[in-house]
């Protein structure tokens, strides 16, 4: 598979907003986060759709393709930033045109339930793209932390070298190593529903990070164990657990998430680094992640290093 490197954003550029997913009841964070992408110096693009849904999905889904494909085929449109996730990417999969995607190659940010989306992109198109913070969710109003990763990573060729995590998300070292590898992973709910299909790109030799919210710790344990039952989690090269938001509910939820974590990196192959505590997940500091992109992991007792060995944005 050939990989495509998108441009880095310029001031000026024009950044394109698309809802692929649920729709944002709150229209004043749409405005909010037009005015702050506006001030930090970019032209802002609403799609025909944006925000639109229909009680018939059939009709929602042809909403949703319609933008995404407009967006990726409008020469001016120089990045595409998701509105929000929710739930629905998964439907879009089979019909979105991924010759158009990858004759058209640009900057695609989103997370959660735009999972899909990312992963299904970079399968079908080799293109790197960007699970990172979104416009009705994040970028209406940015943390720092999130801020300062959000426009490195998608302005700087070289930022992406060395991603730092906040300071606030202490890492736990489950099995120390180090390795290399192409960074595969979002919305662990959203992926393990991807396997079997040809959206799903190959685990071997990857970086796998993953989070998710509001899920109990059986539900986890099952998803985790659907990616080794079907002989993916153990081709990783590493695996990175960012902040599962956890579900209230969930008794002694701490104590059986640390051992669950540890028991699935006990089956990983001997010098695989195996992480928690990634700045990444359904939090207010959230680190961008080049999907697709080859990074370096290294993790020990006394920390880890996380970057990638090559550009993600062309200059």
């Amino acid at each position: 598979m050939k990989i495509q490197v998108p441009k880095a954003l310029r001031k000026g550029d024009v950044v394109g907003l698309i809802s692929p997913s649920s729709t944002c009841a709150e229209a004043e964070k749409i405005e909010q986060s037009v005015t702050y992408l506006e001030r930090k110096g970019y032209r802002v693009r609403h799609s025909r759709y944006l925000n639109q849904a229909e009680h018939d999905p059939a009709h929602t889904d042809r909403y949703k393709l319609h933008d995404i494909h407009q967006m990726f085929a409008d020469p001016e449109v120089r990045a595409l930033f998701c509105l929000r996730g929710g739930a629905g990417a998964t439907r879009l999969l089979d019909r979105i045109d991924y010759n158009l995607i990858g004759a058209n190659p640009k900057i695609l940010v989103g997370y959660s339930d735009i999972t899909a989306l990312s992963l299904a992109v970079f399968k079908r198109t080799g293109l790197i793209n960007f699970s990172g913070p979104m416009a009705a969710t994040e970028l209406y109003d940015p943390s720092d932390y999130t801020e300062e990763h959000f426009w490195g990573m998608l302005t700087d060729p070289g930022y992406s070298r060395t991603l730092k995590n906040f300071s606030g998300h202490p890492v736990s070292c489950i099995k120390p190593g180090s390795a290399t590898g192409r960074v595969i992973g979002g919305n662990l709910s959203v992926l393990s529903s991807m396997v079997g299909t040809p959206y799903l790109p190959s685990f071997n030799g990857s970086l796998l990070f993953a989070e998710d919210i509001n899920e109990p710790a059986y539900r986890i344990d099952r998803m985790l164990s659907h990616l080794f039952n079907a002989g993916l989690a153990q081709k990783c090269r590493g695996l990175m657990f960012g902040q599962f938001c956890k579900n209230p509910s969930d008794e002694n939820r701490d104590y059986r998430f640390d051992k669950m974590f540890a028991y699935y990196a006990d089956r990983m192959h001997d010098g695989t680094p195996v992480m928690t505590g990634l700045s990444y997940g359904h939090i207010r500091e959230l680190m961008t992640i080049p999907v697709g992109a080859r990074c370096r992991l290294e993790v020990s007792p006394e920390g880890f290093s996380f970057g990638a060995v090559e550009d993600v944005v062309s200059a």
